[in-house]
């Protein structure tokens, strides 16, 4: 349970949690929370039946004062909790993305301290969140070690370095070892020259079209695949 849940539940005051120290009082994390929530739902874009996209990418514009502060306590433990919160809400209103979530930081030195904006985008990436935990009709999915990705992109990439689109912790994984293709003719997954190689169903193979329920393996990590099926044609 991460911190804003905490306050929202009623278990820990935001003010005695260090997060919200870091603001002094001027500006607290759950109210940052609440903005992205609606700046998720005011941009929420009905594209399809039973589908709504919402943006992916967020930017919280801050006072220098607040700005520093944020800097100072650890911005990326902070924006990697918002975007969990956000990735949260769209779950709960069965929206989608189109790309993987990121919030970020930025100075405004007209801004007054305790004041914010938020601005968003909507960009495509080759993952992104399962908000629905299921394959949508347009795209496939993979679980990694519980962690769900639709596969949003063409081209997925999963590997153990920084330039991989899904990174896995795993000293048995190459920096880029896997890639997944989505072709209108199958979804196939490809070798990319690693160490230890690619396992489909447990037979070593340097390329494989994957049906549905395919387990893959590379190092120690086991993915698991699913296909949403057929386009809806409304899409």
């Amino acid at each position: 349970m991460g911190f804003l849940d905490k306050f929202e539940n009623g278990v820990e005051r935001v003010v005695n949690n260090a997060f919200a120290k870091a603001f002094r009082g001027e500006l607290k994390p759950v109210e940052l929370a609440s903005a992205l929530r609606r700046e998720v739902d005011e941009r929420a874009a009905v594209v399809g039946r039973d589908r709504t996209v919402v943006p992916n990418e967020f930017t919280i514009e801050l006072s220098t004062a607040d700005y520093d502060q944020v800097e100072a306590w650890g911005a990326e433990a902070l924006a990697d909790e918002f975007a969990a919160n956000v990735t949260d809400h769209a779950a709960s209103q069965r929206y989608a993305f189109v790309g993987p979530v990121t919030v970020s930081f930025s100075e405004d030195t007209e801004q007054e301290a305790g004041r914010f904006k938020v601005h968003s985008a909507t960009v495509r990436g080759a993952v992104a969140p399962a908000a629905n935990n299921a394959p949508s009709a347009r795209h496939p999915l993979v679980d990694i070690d519980g962690q769900r990705y639709l596969l949003t992109g063409p081209i997925t990439v999963i590997g153990r370095g920084s330039e991989a689109d899904i990174i896995v912790d795993d000293p048995g994984v190459s920096r880029k070892h896997l890639e997944i293709r989505v072709t209108p003719e199958g979804v196939v997954a490809s070798d990319m020259g690693s160490t230890n190689g690619l396992f489909v169903e447990g037979h070593q193979v340097p390329a494989a079209t994957l049906l549905d329920g395919n387990t893959l393996t590379i190092g120690r990590t086991r993915i698991l695949f699913w296909t949403g099926g057929e386009p809806d044609p409304d899409e």
